[in-house]
């Protein structure tokens, strides 16, 4: 059942331009029981199916659609390959890190499609790094420090904001220190600092530096509103004391001055999964373990939730207030702003993998 939980679901939020309401293919990642997968999904009228998809080696996280009909795929942090992936004729691609180097799940094309970033950990000492690669060999030509520890999502900025030209690298890092040989387990979370920079795209000179009041929030995941022209931070909190992690914030926005949290927020138990812009302007973001998909105002202001069961990943088609958006969920996709259509659930075909769980990033799938 779908309903609005906090407040109410007013049907003129969510309307979209009248028309036909048509398929959506989605670049996704997934794991089952027994395998890990990337590949396309069709949201249709009725149910989600799978078209095309992929084995890969460990849990993918970030994914990118490329021009030419590629896709770009990287491992789950700390994670050691990169794959495009070419899914018309099935070519596979891949790459591998270096042995003192994990990917941490992110990657980035610049806008002419010339050079390649990945946030990565130089595993000898913990600290984040920037590599630059050359996009047709995937191979790394040059690398910059992101300032901090666990640099996670990366965003170019598309337009000005502020004193920062439009192709600024805007980089998360989440501050967590963690172990090589334990992998993903979090350590001496006592020196956790995370921050937002801004990087010379360039050179990889440091422009700017950001950090929210509360040192136990991880900045994790960007999306970038164009409306408003503001950046949207995703957060997921790391309070050794239980209910003020239950309580925090998932949200914080950048305007180019500073960092801002999310105010009148309710309990979302501290984990902002993923992010998208809400179309008109403002944030979704999605926090599975509240499950709901939490709405906020470009100024960080909690405005809505809206329940799904487990929502994870997000995607928004671009546009006005009425453009459309997705969200995954263990009851199926959530589908939003279709003509004067309330949001409704798309469920799997039944031809669709049992016990499939996406991960937490979406892309459109527009070629």
């Amino acid at each position: 059942m779908l309903f609005a939980a906090g407040g109410s679901l007013l049907p003129g939020a969510w309307a979209a331009p009248s028309g036909p309401s048509g398929s959506t293919t989605l670049l996704a990642a997934w794991q089952s029981p027994d395998e890990h997968r990337v590949g396309l999904v069709e949201v249709g009228a009725r149910q989600w199916s799978v078209q095309r998809s992929l084995p890969v080696p460990t849990r993918a996280h970030g994914l990118l659609v490329e021009r030419g009909a590629s896709v770009l795929a990287v491992a789950r942090r700390p994670g050691d390959w990169l794959l495009r992936w070419h899914p018309a004729s099935g070519k596979a691609q891949w790459h591998w890190a270096a042995d003192d180097r994990r990917f941490n799940g992110h990657v980035l094309a610049s806008a002419d499609g010339r050079q390649l970033w990945t946030t990565e950990t130089d595993l000898d000492t913990a600290l984040g790094c920037l590599g630059q690669r050359d996009p047709k060999s995937l191979e790394k030509t040059a690398e910059w420090s992101t300032h901090g520890m666990d640099p996670h999502a990366l965003l170019a900025l598309p337009q000005a904001v502020g004193e920062w030209p439009a192709g600024t690298l805007v980089v998360a890092n989440g501050g967590i220190p963690t172990l090589p040989e334990t992998g993903r387990a979090k350590r001496a979370l006592g020196r956790m600092d995370a921050s937002l920079v801004a990087l010379n795209p360039q050179t990889g000179a440091l422009l700017g530096q950001w950090r929210l009041d509360n040192p136990w929030l991880s900045i994790r995941h960007l999306a970038w509103d164009p409306v408003t022209r503001t950046v949207g931070i995703a957060l997921q909190a790391e309070h050794p004391d239980k209910a003020a992690r239950f309580d925090s914030p998932v949200l914080a926005v950048w305007d180019g001055q500073g960092l801002r949290a999310a105010t009148a927020q309710p309990a979302l138990a501290g984990y902002g999964g993923d992010i998208c812009a809400r179309p008109g302007g403002g944030f979704v973001v999605s926090c599975p373990r509240a499950d709901v998909l939490a709405l906020f105002s470009a100024d960080a202001r909690w405005s809505d939730s809206l329940a799904h069961k487990t929502a994870y990943a997000l995607a928004a088609a671009p546009g006005a207030a009425a453009a459309p958006w997705w969200a995954s969920g263990d009851e199926g996709v959530l589908v939003v702003g279709e003509g004067d259509r309330p949001p409704r659930v798309a469920p799997a075909a039944p031809q669709a993998p049992q016990h499939l769980q996406f991960d937490n990033h979406w892309q459109r799938w527009l070629t």
